[in-house]
């Protein structure tokens, strides 16, 4: 079952923006956040509250016009009054502005954390199979996108459109009720085709901006997959063809982004031309109007103000929109992501695992990657507690596999898996994960300290603790001989310490966690001998006592298993302990002698070196 795609072309737009709203609102208007809920009316009333200032000032202008041009000498009685209020409007209207973003501020800044934080943990649900077919990079840019638009649409659209709407409500009742349907109509007419202009053209340009996304996603993803391969690209000399993979996709973006801002300037010309006439139309009906002695020079200048007042913010209108809808298109695909259904869910009313002695059973699993490829056929087996079992094969046996089934990142086909009697999947995954600790083949740490990544097996963890753990591992003497000690840096993916190095640190964290079960994952299948043969001591020593499943290549790591199930193309072809599946002289005793023979070899060609 694969992954649903996001494709900017497939949109949906008008049900997928509606719902994409409706879904941000939930954020805004959150249940059981009165203080929130506060905020937003307040801030609407502000809003209310800025924009009545606002048309009110062409009101003063026009009053203190009209004072200074009658047959009163100004000098002599000047409009103080009208002046002060004028600037009183102003400075209301600013400071109006200003307390709606201030209250808002909160409403939208935890909005963007709850959804940050709801995608980010749904993300963490999510199938294994899911985050294999995904792509890091691209997969970071839809999240930073889809926050981000949501910053910009809390204040383009509430600060911007809505504020706009308002002004176009009270300036085309002022100029109706005020100076007739003619200035009116004619306001009303040129913001239809200023928006219809706008947006049409808009429209017809968001095809460059999503070219603009798409190979900017591109572009980072390229520039992530290559940087986190470093090592891989050094060792084929492929910087060259790196860059230009990279310059390829910029080179996209590149041509999109010039044709966006070529025809971005078209826009701003139209809408110029439009503004114009419309203004210069109400002018000379005004002018007109005050020949006639219908109005008076300050009806002139504030029906003037009046226009210009609705004006100035829709010459922002064209990138507004294409911003807003740009917006709304990435906050819709970060949407999407919470949209994916969990392929692997605790059943409805699922009870944390109950542990007694860490016995696994696998009866009669059959699972499959695809319906069309099948891993695993009928395998049973089962580990009692406290005991070690084994499980070995050529590679692409279906070793690993089972120890996905067992963390339960993929749910089987048919069979079941218990521990100490429950199936794993009517019990909570937290539960069960926390019972099982694993001291994988490609141990991957966080760019952090080393004393980070030991207590990352239980985060609160005292450095006491951590540092019992490191010694268990035996790591602590190579950890006191670094001058920073705990606190040194591990770098990307621990690239700064050595593979052993590496899996001393697993084992620590393992230790640290203290699990029921472990499972060692091809644990030592990476390293030299001479290192093997000490990590392989370090885990003997922490698997005492406790249930272990060891899935391995090489077979000298199992010889003291308490059972070892050959597996082959996904069946079990062979069980026993290790003398007995010799006696056997079948699939396992073929391949002790080749790894003899091997081992022979390199401890020759090791001989040699030294």
């Amino acid at each position: 079952m694969s992954s649903p795609k996001f494709d900017s072309h497939n949109q949906s737009d008008r049900r997928g923006h509606m719902q994409t709203l409706l879904t941000l609102g939930q954020y805004l208007w959150m249940e059981g956040r009165s203080d929130l809920k506060v905020r937003v009316v307040a801030a609407a009333l502000l809003i209310i509250c800025a924009e009545v200032a606002s048309v009110y000032s062409p009101y003063i202008m026009k009053y203190i016009v009209d004072s200074m041009t009658g047959d009163v000498n100004p000098v002599i009685v000047m409009p103080v009054g009208l002046i002060i209020a004028f600037g009183a409007a102003r400075v209301l209207t600013q400071s109006f502005s200003e307390l709606r973003d201030a209250v808002f501020a909160k409403v939208g800044q935890n909005a963007i954390r709850q959804v940050a934080l709801k995608t980010f943990r749904h993300l963490h649900q999510l199938s294994l199979r899911f985050h294999l077919e995904r792509q890091t990079g691209g997969l970071n840019r839809v999240i930073e996108r889809g926050t981000k638009s949501i910053d910009f649409l809390l204040r383009f659209m509430l600060f911007n459109i809505v504020p706009t709407l308002l002004k176009i409500l009270f300036v085309s009742g002022i100029l109706l009720v005020e100076y007739g349907w003619q200035l009116s109509l004619i306001t009303l007419g040129t913001l239809i085709i200023f928006i219809s202009f706008t947006f049409s053209v808009t429209e017809w340009r968001l095809r460059f901006r999503r070219t603009m996304n798409e190979k900017d996603s591109e572009a980072n993803t390229k520039a992530i997959d290559s940087l986190i391969n470093f090592e891989t690209v050094k060792y084929f000399g492929n910087e060259g063809h790196e860059a230009r993979r990279f310059d390829s996709a910029l080179a996209s973006y590149e041509t999109a982004a010039v044709k966006s801002n070529t025809t971005l300037a078209m826009l701003n010309i139209g809408q110029g031309l439009v503004i114009s006439a419309g203004l210069v139309a109400v002018m000379l009906i005004t002018a007109n109007g005050v020949v006639e002695g219908k109005y008076t020079v300050g009806d002139f200048v504030a029906i003037h103000s009046f226009i210009m007042l609705l004006m100035m913010p829709l010459n922002f209108l064209g990138f507004v929109y294409r911003e807003v809808k740009q917006s709304l298109v990435d906050m819709e695909k970060m949407f999407e992501l919470l949209t994916i259904s969990r392929e692997v869910a605790d059943m409805p009313g699922a009870r944390p695992l109950e542990p007694q002695g860490g016995e696994v059973v696998f009866h009669h699993v059959n699972f499959g990657y695809e319906s069309n490829r099948q891993i695993l056929h009928d395998v049973s087996f089962a580990v009692p507690p406290g005991k070690t079992t084994a499980i070995v094969g050529p590679s692409g046996a279906g070793k690993s596999t089972i120890s996905r089934i067992l963390f339960r990142f993929y749910d089987v086909d048919g069979g079941y898996v218990t521990i100490d009697g429950q199936k794993i999947n009517e019990v909570t995954q937290d539960s069960l994960r926390a019972a099982i600790g694993i001291v994988p083949q490609d141990t991957v740490l966080f760019n952090d300290t080393i004393r980070y990544n030991i207590g990352y097996g239980r985060p609160g963890a005292s450095d006491a603790e951590i540092e019992e753990a490191a010694r268990l591992a035996s790591i602590d003497k190579f950890i006191s001989e670094l001058p920073e000690g705990y606190n040194t840096l591990v770098g990307e993916r621990g690239l700064k310490l050595s593979g052993g190095e590496k899996q001393r640190v697993a084992i620590a964290r393992t230790i640290l966690k203290q699990p029921l079960i472990l499972l060692f994952d091809e644990a030592t299948s990476a390293l030299d001998s001479r290192t093997e043969k000490e990590i392989q001591t370090s885990l003997a020593e922490v698997s005492r006592n406790r249930t272990t499943l060891i899935i391995a290549h090489r077979l000298s790591t199992v010889v003291e298993a308490d059972e070892i199930i050959v597996l082959e193309a996904g069946r079990i072809v062979e069980r026993g302990r290790h003398q007995e599946l010799l006696a056997m002289e079948g699939q396992y005793a073929a391949m002790w002698s080749r790894q003899q023979e091997a081992a022979s070899y390199q401890e020759k060609l090791e001989q040699v070196m030294d």
